[in-house]
């Protein structure tokens, strides 16, 4: 089912991969404050404040207590009770500054999540056709959204922790070189080895999950037949069950078994350094046990000094573990920057640039060229990794107002010609000309206003009937006149009649009283959004009645005829009692055109269209 990654044992310490190590841990902090700032300023500014606020409070805890201590020993009753009371003045205050600071922080990482996944979103729906049949695009997808909602997050608080016990840390030190430096280079050298094996760990455990993001989309997908509607029918049918289920324990347990690999050597690893840490302590707080034994600092300085170096040290070590974090959000946080600088042609339509320049919807522009029509001038295409062509030497003009049919076997370049003409894709030669200009110098969006385009692998959206019609043009999704034209133009207008509340009927089972349409209602539904384009002058129809009857399909494509004359129109069907109402049809076999021609052309001809209607004609005896 899946290759088992398991990451190697972290590497022996060097100084040049642990300097490399803290370079990379700062790669991606400004983008990353960047982010959180642009998404809540006020809420970055007020971490900010109150982390920094928070950094002297345990200095002047630990103060206070060397204060009572001394008091207590100098048996003076009223500065002990003064000093204590300062002491639960500033614990006081502390926790509100924790509670505050973690109110903040959770605010911020609400915000910047959604914000986050808006922007992986926006450049989600900017990734052209062959973005998405890219695995290793898509795995990067499937990574930036993983950890959107709480790494970029994370490496801001994680930015304002280092600063916070930084200062803190510092603070401490100021008190303990009063003692000895020696004690405070033991303090330091102690907690650097468990930093290096926690930065270790998380470059393992970052391989890890990459390395195994296509088994995790596995894992996904096993999920998403057993337990979805789309799929219950045939895998009960087929009993499909055990073999998925089995497949998905499988994955699941090799997954455990990795990460538990992991967990294990890094907490036996985490719990032997932290024996150095404490014997350190021991050690230095011996040493201070003795001064204060020998009369070289008072019982208050003991305290003070055995507090300094305990909470030091943990200072010190929550820098370090705050710098491992950070080494690891930038690992993680690579995922989003680098699917972020995924080159595409297209712009998001939630960006400004998108509507600069365009023109608005309806509207065309006038044409300062030649011909008026689609014309292909030699164009073959190739998916990428393929050594077969889709389509080659595609030579063909389409004049305006036009009825073209395409005809061919499954896999013969139909569906991969109307692709390359909506710009899904762009030719690997030749060139594809709307009125006479080449259609990579139109603007995209305007470009897919002139056309309306039903697929054969429509959608079937789970909203109301009203907007899985409106879709097809959502600046008239307000208009109900408009959306029942459409849906009497699609051949929906009887299954509109069933749905006892309308338009406002929710379609599909995900939601509550949604109800289930059959393959054929759906189509007819898929061909109302298609006529919603009223406006579009190129209108196409890639095998979108598959799951109609003959006389139904042959109905829709009379109506379909009527709705486009004076406009482009290109049809592909298998059935060629409506293949025939074309004024022209063109023959593809292997991603070339053989033929084209009228019907009766081609029947007089004798070729393939020929050879292909006669086969049928006999089904039909």
């Amino acid at each position: 089912m899946g290759m088992t990654h398991t990451p190697s044992a972290p590497d022996p310490f060097s100084f040049s991969k642990f300097k490399s190590g803290l370079k990379a841990s700062v790669g991606h902090i400004a983008p990353s404050f960047r982010l959180a700032y642009r998404s809540a300023p006020k809420l970055c500014i007020g971490i900010t404040a109150v982390t920094l606020l928070s950094a002297v409070m345990p200095l002047g805890i630990a103060y206070m207590g060397k204060m009572i201590v001394d008091a207590i020993v100098a048996k003076n009753m009223a500065d002990t009770l003064y000093f204590v009371g300062i002491e639960a003045a500033l614990i006081l205050i502390q926790s509100l500054i924790l509670r505050v600071l973690f109110l903040l922080q959770s605010l911020l990482g609400a915000k910047l999540g959604a914000d986050v996944n808006c922007l992986i979103l926006e450049k989600a729906v900017t990734l052209e056709l062959r973005h998405f049949e890219d695995s290793e695009i898509y795995d990067k997808l499937t990574n930036a959204r993983r950890y959107a909602s709480t790494r970029p997050v994370a490496m801001v608080t994680d930015l304002l922790q280092l600063i916070q016990n930084s200062l803190t840390f510092l603070g401490y030190i100021g008190l303990l070189l009063a003692f000895n430096a020696w004690i405070v280079l033991a303090l330091i050298l102690a907690a650097i080895p468990a930093a290096i094996s926690e930065m270790r760990f998380s470059n393992a455990t970052f391989r890890l999950r990459n390395w195994r993001s296509p088994d995790t989309r596995r894992l996904n997908y096993l999920e998403w037949i057993l337990a979805t509607d789309e799929h219950v029918k045939e895998v009960k049918i087929l009993g499909l069950s055990t073999l998925f289920l089995g497949r998905y324990k499988q994955l699941a347990n090799q997954f455990y078994l990795e990460d538990k690999k992991l967990m294990m050597r890094r907490s036996i690893w985490a719990y032997c350094l932290s024996i150095l840490a404490t014997c350190t302590f021991y050690i230095a707080y011996g040493l201070m046990a003795i001064a204060a034994a020998l009369g070289r600092m008072s019982l208050g300085d003991l305290t003070m000094y055995v507090m300094a170096f305990r909470q030091g040290q943990q200072a010190f070590q929550s820098c370090l573990t705050a710098i491992g974090n950070m080494y690891e959000g930038n690992l993680y946080m690579s995922n989003l920057f680098d699917f972020l600088a995924i080159e595409t042609r297209e712009v998001s339509p939630a960006l400004p640039q998108e509507t600069a320049g365009i023109t608005p919807a309806g509207s065309k522009p006038p044409s300062p060229f030649l011909e008026e029509g689609l014309r292909f001038e030699n164009v073959g295409f190739c998916y990428a990794g393929k050594t077969t062509w889709a389509l080659r030497h595609i030579t063909l003009f389409i004049p305006k107002g036009e009825s073209l049919a395409l005809v061919g076997h499954n896999g013969a370049g139909k569906s991969t010609f109307i692709k390359l003409l909506c710009r899904l894709y762009e030719p690997t030669e030749g060139r594809i000309l709307l009125d006479g200009k080449d259609i990579q110098d139109w603007s995209l969006t305007l470009l897919r206003q002139r056309m309306g385009v039903v697929f054969q692998d429509f959608n079937q959206y789970q909203l109301s009937f009203r907007e899985n019609v409106g879709l097809g043009n959502v600046n008239q999704m307000g208009d109900e006149s408009r959306i029942l034209k459409s849906v009497d133009e699609g051949g929906a207008s009887d299954v509109l009649a069933s749905m006892t509340k309308g338009l406002d009927t929710s379609l599909g089972r995900w939601f509550n009283a949604g109800v289930e349409l059959s393959g054929g209602q759906w189509q007819k539904v898929a061909l109302s959004r298609g006529f919603m384009r009223e406006d579009a002058d190129i209108l196409i129809l890639d095998e979108p009645t598959a799951s109609l009857d003959a006389v139904a399909e042959h109905a829709i494509f009379e109506r379909f005829q009527a709705l486009t004359r004076g406009k482009t129109s290109i049809l592909i069907s298998h059935r060629f009692p409506t293949v025939r109402m074309a004024d022209r049809i063109v023959v593809i076999e292997q991603g070339r055109i053989v033929e084209e021609g009228t019907h009766s052309d081609l029947l007089a001809h004798a070729g393939r269209y020929a050879h292909l209607f006669s086969l049928q004609a006999k089904g039909y005896a």
